[in-house]
């Protein structure tokens, strides 16, 4: 099997084709403090893109409240049991991922999820872990606690749909990164949706071939944000491109929260898919779980996005998440403003870092009333 290097493992693997990074990587970073489980990603993404027959029970999008819900049902807890125990301390995993613990006569590490796993996507919806005694007051991380954690394809660079299809129906587009599946090539095997540990692709019992999120590439061709992130009310998400942490670029917002400032992690990177979504932690859960979910140096980010307001640089591309539709390639920051701008170099908006404030009398004498808001 070939040999490949996962920047976010800090070693070579084995994967089941040769190393070949597109010219650029499709990639988005979430802000799960933010998040409000509001679903309103998950219902612009159903009304756009799976709402034929077949698809009823697809959601390419899904918000989950963590540590007890998940779609499908036990995804990640029954991957992790197949992987068993693995070490994730330090800089360098040193245990072993999906394509390295396959069975004997098996391409990937993976299970098929039974048709009924499906049926709850808001399973365990805003239930929390942990007790709150009487008298007892809230403190960092939380005694009792839950976190939402919105999910869509992670479009890895290790892909296991793509490792695991005999087919080669799975594919990574070279030009940006997003994985498709080609559905005149597709059989309806389902080794990717067996294979993929996110379990984001899906099985359509109608026209019987696989499907799964497309990245909304029609609107990524022509500069345009993902659907899930431009409906996003509460602006936790921003959309864009990413380097490795070799090529990164100071003016690129997402490889300034992920390479140079380090508060985004990816999901579950010790399976070692590369996934190219990436999330800032929640600040107020227990570290022992974050460091299962999102990798050894889980709480570094935590610090640092906790001290957002030291980095004026890491603010202003904080600032950008929801504040224009159209994809941010470069970005700068003024004294008062976080500036993004397109491909060509077109500012696109500008952020104050301080909202201006506009006091207005109380009393309006071309209406002669008085008003109950002057702010």
């Amino acid at each position: 099997m070939p040999k490949v290097y996962n920047w976010q493992i800090g070693r070579e693997m084995e994967y089941l084709y040769a190393d070949a990074r597109p010219k650029k990587q499709f990639a988005m970073v979430m802000d799960t403090n933010k998040c409000i489980a509001c679903q309103t990603c998950t219902v612009a993404c159903k009304t756009t893109w799976t709402s034929g027959r077949g698809q009823e029970y697809m959601f390419w999008n899904n918000v989950e409240t963590k540590p007890y819900g998940f779609y499908p049902l036990g995804w990640d807890v029954k991957v992790l049991d197949k992987l068993g125990v693995q070490p994730i301390d330090g800089a360098i995993y040193k245990g072993k991922t999906i394509f390295e613990a396959a069975p004997e006569g098996e391409r990937v590490l993976g299970y098929l999820p039974d048709d009924l796993d499906y049926a709850h996507p808001n399973l365990s919806e805003d239930d929390s872990v942990g007790s709150m005694t009487q008298g007892a007051f809230m403190q960092m991380p939380h005694m009792q606690w839950m976190h939402y954690l919105p999910r869509i394809c992670n479009h890895c660079t290790y892909p296991a749909c793509v490792g695991a299809c005999p087919r080669q129906s799975a594919y990574k587009r070279p030009e940006d990164g997003i994985v498709l599946i080609d559905q005149m090539r597709c059989r309806g095997y389902r080794e990717c949706v067996r294979g993929c540990p996110y379990k984001k692709p899906f099985f359509n019992s109608i026209t019987r071939v696989s499907e799964k999120c497309i990245g909304c590439y029609p609107a990524v061709e022509d500069g345009r944000q993902t659907q899930c992130t431009v409906t996003c009310i509460g602006k936790i998400r921003l959309q864009g491109f990413i380097t490795t942490p070799q090529q990164a670029r100071e003016d690129n917002p997402l490889d300034y929260i992920i390479h140079v400032a380090k508060i985004a992690r990816p999901l579950y990177p010790q399976l070692g898919l590369e996934p190219n979504v990436y999330y800032i932690p929640p600040i107020h859960v227990p570290p022992a779980y974050l460091k299962q979910l999102f990798g050894a140096d889980v709480e570094a980010a935590v610090n640092g996005y906790r001290k957002a307001m030291d980095d004026k640089k890491l603010l202003g591309a904080l600032l950008l998440f929801g504040a224009t539709s159209d994809i941010t390639h470069h970005f700068k920051v003024t004294d008062r403003f976080a500036i993004a701008y397109n491909e060509k170099g077109d500012e696109l908006v500008r952020v104050p870092f301080k909202e201006p404030i506009y006091l207005r009398p109380a009393f309006d004498e071309a209406y002669q009333t008085v008003r109950s808001n002057i702010t």
